[in-house]
This record gives C-alpha cells, sequence and structure tokens, in this order.
C-alpha cells in the first residue's frame, strides 16, 4: 500500500455523526418519567419498579464488520493491516489501540477498509480493534475485535546504515543499507516498500540491489550541493525468508556538501577539480604504468586516511611487492585504487604513468585535496586501459540511469 495513496488517522481524530434528535428524546425521557409515576403510585407502592417497557426501537440501519485479522486471532504479523466492512454508512470511524489504550498511529486507505499502522506493531501485544459505523438515522453500530501479536522470533536480521545522523557527505555518495543475512529476491520487494528517501531540494532518485545483501540508492544525477536528506527503514517484523525477520526501524538524517568534482585525463596526465561548478585547480597527475593500469570511470571518495602504509610484498612477492608510508591517502576502489601524495614520482607527473594503479599527485596538492574532499566526492578517470569494475568500490555512478533502474525490486515511476 503506497503511502501517498493513503490518509494519515492520528489519535484523537474522529468522525462523529452530525445531528441528534435531542428534542425527540428530551419529551420522551419526561413521558417515560411521568408514566413509572403513576403507574407505582397505583400500586401504592413507591418503592415498586416499573412494570412499563417502551416500544422497541429499531435497530441501527449500518453495520460494520472487522474481517482481519479474526475476533481473538493469534500469532498476528507485526506489520498486519486491519480491514474491515461498513454497510449503509454516512460515517465510519476506527481506531486501533493497545493493551494499554494508547491509540495506534496509522494510515486509512482512501476508499476507507483497510488500516495499515504506521509502525511494526509490538512483539506479544494484544490490540484492539474497533469501527463504528453511523447511517442516516444517526444511529452507530459498533463492531470490536482483539488481536494478539506473535512473540518475538529468535531469528531476526540486523539492519544497518553506517552514515550517522548529520553527517555530511560528497554530492556522489549514495545512500547504503546493508542486511545481515542474504535477503531472497521475492521478499526484496517488501522490505524496500518500507524504506523511503526525502530530499529537500526535491531530486529524482531509485533502490538499487547491489547484492543480496545490499541495497542503495542514488539521485538520476549527483545530488544538488547543500540538500537536505532523511532516509528511513522500517525493517522491523518484516518477514525476510526462511522463518527470519527484520529486527529494527531506523532514520538517518544528513546533509550534501559542497558539489567538488574531480575529472582526470590520462592523455594529459593532469586533475580537474571543479568546485560548486567552477574550476578552481589543475593537477598534475601520474597514474598506473601499462603493467597496473589505473581504472576507467567513475568513482567516490570511500575512505580517508591522512597517513597509511601500503603493503603488496604478500601480494605481489618480494620482487614486484613494497611497503611504503603514504600520506593523504583517498581510497577509491575496494582493490587498492587511491588518490594520494607521492613525493618520489613527481618528476613524472603530468607526463608519465609509473603507479601501481593509484592517482599520484604531488606532496602540496595531496594536502590539498585531502583538506578539501569529503568521503563521497566524486572522481572520473578517463583514458586507460583497463575499465572500471562493478563492485570495485561504490560504483554506483558507473551505471546508466537506466540499468540503474533495474536494481530496483519495485516498478520504477519516472518523475514528472
Amino acid at each position: 500500500m503506497r503511502a501517498d495513496q493513503d490518509r494519515l488517522i492520528r489519535p484523537g481524530q474522529a468522525r462523529r455523526a452530525g445531528r441528534r434528535r435531542g428534542w425527540a428524546a428530551a419529551v420522551l425521557a419526561a413521558t417515560l418519567a411521568l408514566t413509572s409515576a403513576c403507574t407505582a403510585g397505583d400500586k401504592g407502592g413507591g418503592d415498586q419498579p416499573s412494570t412499563w417497557q417502551s416500544p422497541s426501537e429499531q435497530p441501527p440501519k449500518a453495520s460494520a464488520t472487522i474481517t482481519t485479522p479474526a475476533a481473538d486471532a493469534a500469532e498476528v504479523p507485526p506489520l498486519t493491516t486491519v480491514a474491515f466492512t461498513a454497510t449503509d454508512a454516512e460515517q465510519t470511524e476506527f481506531t486501533l489501540t493497545d493493551s494499554a489504550g494508547a491509540e495506534v498511529k496509522g494510515k486509512l486507505a482512501d476508499n476507507g477498509g483497510k488500516f495499515t499502522p504506521q509502525d511494526a506493531l509490538k512483539w506479544g501485544e494484544t490490540y484492539t480493534a474497533t469501527v463504528t459505523a453511523t447511517g442516516d438515522d444517526d444511529k452507530p453500530f459498533t463492531a470490536t475485535n482483539k488481536f494478539t501479536v506473535m512473540k518475538q522470533p529468535g531469528k531476526l536480521v540486523r539492519v544497518s546504515s553506517f552514515l550517522g545522523d548529520d553527517q555530511v557527505v560528497g554530492v556522489g555518495m549514495p545512500l547504503i543499507v546493508r542486511f545481515g543475512r542474504a535477503i531472497p529476491a521475492e521478499y526484496r520487494d517488501d522490505i524496500q516498500r518500507r524504506m523511503s528517501v526525502t530530499s529537500v531540494p526535491a531530486q529524482e532518485g531509485v533502490w538499487h540491489w547491489a547484492s543480496p545483501t545490499e541495497i542503495r540508492y542514488r539521485p538520476k544525477k549527483f545530488w544538488q550541493a547543500g540538500t537536505k536528506v532523511s532516509y528511513q527503514v522500517r525493517a522491523k517484523g518484516v518477514p525476510l525468508g526462511d522463518g527470519w525477520y527484520g529486527r529494527s526501524d531506523f532514520t538517518v538524517d544528513i546533509k550534501i556538501g559542497p558539489s567538488f568534482v574531480m575529472t582526470v585525463d590520462n592523455s594529459s596526465k593532469r586533475m580537474t577539480v571543479t568546485k560548486d561548478g567552477r574550476a578552481v585547480k589543475t593537477i598534475l597527475v601520474s597514474l598506473g604504468k601499462k603493467s597496473t593500469p589505473s581504472s576507467s570511470g567513475t568513482m567516490v571518495v570511500i575512505e580517508k586516511l591522512r597517513k597509511t602504509v601500503f603493503d603488496t610484498l604478500e601480494e605481489l612477492g618480494p620482487e614486484e611487492g613494497y611497503r611504503t608510508k603514504i600520506d593523504y591517502a583517498q581510497r577509491l576502489t575496494w582493490g587498492g585504487e587511491f588518490i594520494h601524495a607521492a613525493p618520489w614520482s613527481e618528476g613524472q607527473q603530468g607526463s608519465v604513468n609509473v603507479s601501481h594503479g593509484c592517482v599520484n599527485v604531488s606532496m602540496a596538492d595531496g594536502a590539498w585535496l585531502f583538506a578539501n574532499t569529503r568521503m563521497g566526492d566524486p572522481i572520473t578517470v578517463k583514458g586507460t586501459e583497463r575499465k572500471l569494475q562493478l563492485g570495485n568500490g561504490w560504483t554506483d555512478w558507473n551505471i546508466s540511469w537506466a540499468e540503474y533502474v533495474k536494481g530496483s525490486a519495485l516498478p520504477y515511476t519516472p518523475a514528472n
């Protein structure tokens, strides 16, 4: 059930019958009082009950039935939708309350008949669903069902995102949600329906399953500088296959920093840095030599290390391997491609490729880049002998928009 097809029902909201027959009720009450007194007096016993009985009232025209969950149902899933029907009703009121009497927030379908809780219901809790239908006779008819949610299962899947509230990231940063267990393909649409992204200003984007354990979100184009992004994952209680359920819900609020885009051209051995749409610096570079070429494609900064050590002795052996201290390192791929300061190659930067696949820059330029970049800032390398392998880093921007959309488990509707 899509959120934009529903309306929010909040605690205390009610839809009541508009008119009451107060005058008729008052006259009837007075008549009953008079008749009762006279009857008692005729029998001479003021403490005797009245034997007068009023004519039977007509039942309400409207009726209502709660169809799902059934009355007194147990083992109800925490994401259950309450379904009900109302017949001959001009007004219908629905509430769902927990065992303490607190009303549950949720959404009522536009055409009525279905109520979906905003959040997963509590494990093991008993709830009461109440629907009141009122017809044109102003007589309410009320139906009530109680049901109990299943107890918390032992098989819960951890769902997480490493980004934290108020973090500032680059314009190329994908939103990444990870699962502690592979999610079967047939269950991915269920969890994706309970994931949402809000951006201010609004920008078109989509979720994409990068693997059975990871889903990512990116806009159609780079985020606009200064965008506020909030993403919510409501995984608690979502069935994830083989008796597993989502463990928890979370919301993350981040901000997109200035637009800081790096472009490297192998033919010129230069990097052009653009900030907020304006070229601000040109940097000489040395890329990977022919035996270890740099990858051509669009990557983003994954992590930043002020000082580190590159050790390839075990991987490449004593003849080709090395162990070197590195300054101002910024990771681009899981395979080990970085932007980093390389004072030993400053003489070749701008003219010859001598690295093992990294983007080598001078010590001064490495320091400047390190001071200005953020995780998620994009870099595009052009014209090398090797294409970037998908999945070797956050390669979301190396996928066309048409292909990226295909990674969604739900049908994609383009923005107008």
